[in-house]
């Protein structure tokens, strides 16, 4: 049952944000390279319960910068945003991604991961077997 759910296509998150219907779905993979761009300098500020005024106040440009890319809107609609739109639009952005990366990335990455390593046994082993069977010189 679990891996029938997990095959299904994220559900977006809608929300009321600036007066417009916004639908939070989880990054496509053109867009990570620009958001982990943004959001590097704010890493390691993230955590279950982050600050947002703080980090409004402290990296505001990196916090606009990821909102935009995540909600797919242009910074200057970010940017205009009232504070308490802002953070959940920011709380709503990094959950559907964080849940999205925690259930259906990482297991994927770690799957990539367990084929890869089999891939590589399989021809270490077998390169190993070669290698015995290679003459050596004797003295």
């Amino acid at each position: 049952m679990t891996d029938a759910l997990a095959s299904l296509p994220p559900v977006p998150e809608t929300l009321v944000i600036g007066g417009e219907s916004i639908d939070i779905s989880p990054l496509k993979v053109g867009e990570l390279p620009a958001f982990a761009r943004a959001v590097l300098p704010i890493a390691s500020k993230l955590g279950t319960d982050p600050d947002w005024l703080r980090l409004l106040s402290e990296d505001g440009d990196s916090v606009i910068a990821a909102l935009a890319i995540a909600c797919r809107r242009p910074s200057e609609w970010v940017s205009d945003l009232d504070l308490d739109e802002a953070i959940r639009l920011a709380e709503a952005v990094f959950m559907v991604n964080a849940d999205f990366f925690v259930h259906r990335v990482a297991p994927e990455i770690v799957r990539a991961s367990q084929t890869i390593g089999a891939a590589r046994l399989g021809l270490t082993s077998s390169s190993d077997s070669s290698d015995s069977a290679i003459a050596t010189p004797t003295s």
